[in-house]
């Protein structure tokens, strides 16, 4: 039997959400003094191909520049609790629509322009405008009906319908605030407001080097001046580079290779939760992937729970669904498709399809994928579906499967409440659903709590129902740091990495 998932997060509130009481494992119950060291290494598992998280697809850019860089209007703890950020305080109407905000006065970026309203509604009109890639577009920037700012530092959104989640959105990295002057070159040398900025031009395949910036924050609360982030994604270099001693911090290290390191008294393991929802991911516009009996039939065909022992070491869950055990009024959908390849093989049957059908599977240079593309393989081979594995690299994922050329992948979704991406149907996997579509714009226009409720059980089935995806795993996320390091985050609500909290003890 797998290890069980450590404890879930509370229900949601609108002020706190994913909130939930664990203690961060790696700080201490009594601070300890601090040491003179001032500098950390980092190593993350994929290189960004941008610096401007309202842009870029991938969770990899935020973070390298979220929290470090670029700031939002409010904060998401690792406790998963909104707090304030560039945004001081704010009150939210009776109709649940119209939120002012008050910002944070003395604000600059590190230019040394200053960051007012101006800013806030340029930002969010940029994520808007045409051509705009900006990956919280749904779920966030398309209900707002307008964006007012009566002075310099209020700024108040009009929402089309109230949103729960508004003020957790508005603390991930796609909602960050950028100055006019300095978005167009966001991608390549970001200027923001947060407490470090590069110390010198970004050179794709290099590391990247953050340097205090001149900031807002007061300056007991940043207490790391500078940090190197590298990004060794070799799977079998890894082991080597913390075994040199190179690294103060691996994120996100594969589960599977940690034995060594649990007995290595240089270092420290920490598991914790995660947004992660781990899936393989079907392209509905190539045939037969098309057909819900074929897709059922998959999903039935996978043993999900072997794929979690033998591949994420037993630290995960399994899931039936696009919403992780974290999520507030998350619904176990696991066993909607139990594993069963005696009734994957009738459905295909049913769906006229006939042993030796030939499929793609792309994979990103990550462990599960790597590691768990023989178990799918051998799974599906039972049921008479043959894969071709393409190892790609993360460049090639998000220029090919990510923009819709591929049969399977398997990939890992980790923003959190990111169900509107099945509302779009030019989305990679091609899924064009109607009535799912009414479904959320139902949840989105009700304010009664019970109903809400109702509506958010509903979004799940229904994505279960039409098996969208083979979605297969929870993950628990596990890092490496060396001992006497704190301040590192245990849980990952959001992926990022707040640097200015990390010190030497």
């Amino acid at each position: 039997m797998p290890r069980a998932f450590p404890p879930l997060l509370p229900p949601l509130t609108r002020r706190a959400c994913l909130a939930q009481s664990l203690a961060l494992a790696a700080a201490p119950a009594l601070a300890a003094a601090p040491s003179g060291r001032r500098h950390v290494t980092l190593n993350l598992t994929l290189e960004p191909d941008s610096l401007d998280p309202t842009m870029a697809a991938a969770a990899a850019v935020g973070e390298v520049v979220h929290l470090n860089i670029f700031e939002g209007l409010t904060r998401i703890g690792e406790d998963g609790r909104v707090s304030p950020l560039l945004a001081q305080s704010w009150q939210v109407d009776a109709s649940q629509r119209r939120y002012t905000l008050r910002l944070r006065p003395g604000v600059r970026f590190h230019d040394g322009q200053a960051f007012n309203a101006d800013c806030v509604r340029f930002s969010f009109a940029r994520a808007v405008a045409p051509g705009s890639t900006n990956k919280a577009r749904k779920a966030l920037f398309d209900n707002l009906a307008s964006v007012e700012t009566p002075d310099p530092l209020t700024v108040v959104l009009q929402l089309q319908h109230p949103d729960a989640q508004l003020l957790f959105r508005l603390g991930e990295s796609p909602a960050v605030i950028l100055h006019p002057a300095s978005a167009a070159q966001a991608a390549s040398a970001p200027v923001g407001t947060g407490p470090y900025r590069l110390a010198g031009p970004w050179r794709r395949g290099q590391p990247i080097d953050l340097v205090r910036a001149p900031s807002w924050h007061p300056p007991a609360q940043v207490r790391m001046d500078s940090a190197r982030l590298l990004f060794v994604t070799d799977l079998d270099q890894k082991p080597e580079v913390l075994a040199r001693g190179e690294i103060d911090l691996y994120f996100h290290y594969a589960v599977n290779t940690l034995q060594t390191l649990l007995t290595d008294d240089r270092y420290q393991v920490l598991f914790g939760n995660s947004s992660g929802k781990g899936l393989l991911a079907l392209n509905h516009r190539r045939t037969p992937l098309g057909d819900v009996r074929v897709r059922r039939a998959i999903t039935h065909a996978i043993d999900r729970e072997a794929f979690i022992r033998q591949v994420l070491d037993g630290r995960g869950s399994a899931i039936g669904s696009h919403f992780s055990p974290v999520d507030p009024g998350y619904v176990n959908l696991a066993h909607q498709y139990p594993y069963d390849p005696e009734r994957a093989r009738a459905l295909l049957r049913e769906a006229g399809v006939a042993p030796g059908l030939r499929l793609g599977l792309a994979l990103p240079p990550l462990m599960y994928a790597r590691s768990g593309a023989p178990l799918i393989t051998a799974d599906l081979a039972r049921v008479g579906i043959t894969l071709q594995p393409q190892l790609l690299s993360w460049p090639q994922w998000l220029a090919g499967p990510f923009k819709g050329d591929f049969d399977m992948t398997l990939i890992n979704h980790v923003e959190p409440l990111d169900y509107p991406i099945y509302t779009d149907p030019q989305y990679y996997f091609g899924y064009d659903s109607p009535a799912f579509r009414q479904r959320v714009a139902q949840y989105h226009a009700s304010v009664q709590p019970r109903q809400r409720q109702q509506l958010w059980a509903q979004l799940q089935r229904h994505l279960a129902e039409d098996a969208v995806n083979a979605w297969l795993f929870a993950p628990q996320l596990s890092s490496v740091l060396r001992k006497g390091l704190r301040g590192v985050w245990l849980h990952y609500p959001v992926y990022a990495h707040d640097i200015a909290a990390m010190w030497w003890e």
